[in-house]
């Protein structure tokens, strides 16, 4: 199992891996050998995750969502098949794990009463400042 969050992971054998050719580096390596990994995961039809994070993934998923629900991740950074394949499970699981963060709810509060008489002193406090700049004086 491929650990997500402390209680979300998905099965290996949800995800598919197709290896093609890179066009990354590797020289003259790169006509012959297969090291570059394009990996698919079907999130709409994987019972590993719930719906808020299904949903939250598609989002962040962006262009690399396909119609059909399959999220497609290329890797082609590296010159070897074992390193390309690594990144790419990488990248699928800080997607998953960005979508599974839920933010917290906030709480409205109200201000206390006492608060609210400081406020509202301050605001009488600073007026009068600004009466005396006026340059009126009274009578004497």
């Amino acid at each position: 199992m491929i650990a997500i969050t402390d209680r979300i992971s998905i099965d290996p054998a949800e995800i598919e891996e197709t290896f093609v050719r890179s066009a990354g580096p590797g020289g003259q390596n790169v006509n012959k050998v297969s090291s570059a990994v394009q990996l698919r995961f079907d999130i709409r039809h994987s019972p590993s995750l719930p719906d808020y994070v299904r949903r939250k993934a598609e989002r962040l998923a962006g262009s690399r969502l396909t119609k059909d629900g399959v999220i497609v991740i290329q890797a082609v950074r590296h010159r070897t098949q074992e390193l390309n394949r690594a990144d790419a499970q990488k990248r699928l699981v800080e997607l998953l794990r960005e979508a599974a963060y839920r933010e917290p709810v906030r709480v409205k509060t109200k201000p206390s009463k006492a608060a609210k008489r400081r406020r509202v002193d301050a605001k009488t406090k600073r007026g009068a400042v600004k009466k005396l700049r006026s340059g009126k004086i009274g009578p004497d």
